[in-house]
């Protein structure tokens, strides 16, 4: 069986920054071992597939390890796939997840007009008292520690957060998904790293789905809704960030790299 397969840089306007996604459109569903097994092959931090539902899209992101439950800049992949790639002219694209209801707009021309536009549940995080493996993990301690779906370790500036270097198996030691790192940023709102080692990924080079809680975070300390942001990973990527009650918008761009097709 021969399959579609793309490859996009997303939250990136440049090839070879952002974060990489492996987009696979599906007619219908494949069983479950084998979405698992291409996203092992292709190695990448996540791969996506969706399947049309009326008028709308089924969509699932693996890791090499797991199936996730949200991922953002696999989602942006998406939607520039079915808009750049399949030709969908709609002026909103609607995916159905296990995070319920999730839209994109945008992605339709040039400069501003090609961001792409996500819209996320918030997850707004509570303090917590750090679990020792953690703490000792990351090798630094942070100023303060909180959590939704992921661990929030707020640092007091762009430069610790760029020199951690997080001992991934003492991280692994304890029941969470994820721990992100974030600061005020030098030339922007806030900057970030994400670090998932219990989901096969050491760090994710650009997280859509971290932003679900630091959007809520900063808006509070900054008492603003409207910030960008950064994440300073080796690849980087950019951000833009708005909290529209219990939602998040996430705004970002997208860069084809490969198409083509795979043998399963």
């Amino acid at each position: 069986m021969t399959l579609p397969i793309y490859q996009v840089d997303a939250f990136t306007s440049k090839l070879f920054a952002g974060n990489p996604a492996a987009i696979v459109p599906l007619t219908e569903w494949l069983p479950d071992a084998l979405l698992q097994s291409i996203a092992q092959e292709n190695n990448l931090a996540e791969t996506a597939y969706f399947v049309r539902e009326g008028d709308a899209y089924r969509l699932r992101w693996f890791t090499p390890a797991v199936e996730v439950d949200l991922c953002g800049h696999a989602t942006l992949a998406a939607a520039f796939v079915l808009r750049r790639c399949l030709g969908y002219m709609g002026p909103q694209i609607d995916f159905d997840t296990r995070s319920g209801r999730l839209t994109v707009t945008g992605g339709t021309g040039a400069g501003e007009d090609g961001c792409y536009w996500l819209d996320f549940p918030a997850r707004p995080p509570v303090p917590i008292e750090l679990e020792t493996p953690i703490r000792d993990g990351m090798g630094r301690p942070p100023m303060a520690a909180l959590k939704a779906r992921d661990h929030l370790l707020v640092y007091e500036t762009q430069a610790e957060v760029a020199a951690l270097s997080p001992d991934y198996p003492r991280i692994s030691q304890t029941d969470h998904f994820a721990v992100i790192a974030t600061a005020p940023g030098d030339d922007c709102d806030f900057v970030s790293r994400f670090f998932a080692p219990r989901q096969g990924i050491n760090e994710d080079p650009v997280t859509g789905s971290a932003h679900c809680t630091l959007t809520p975070y900063w808006a509070e300390r900054l008492g603003k809704t409207k910030l960008s942001a950064r994440q300073i990973s080796p690849r980087g990527g950019e951000l833009q960030c708005e909290l529209v009650g219990d939602r998040v918008r996430i705004g970002g761009y997208g860069v084809l790299y490969l198409r083509g097709e795979i043998e399963v």
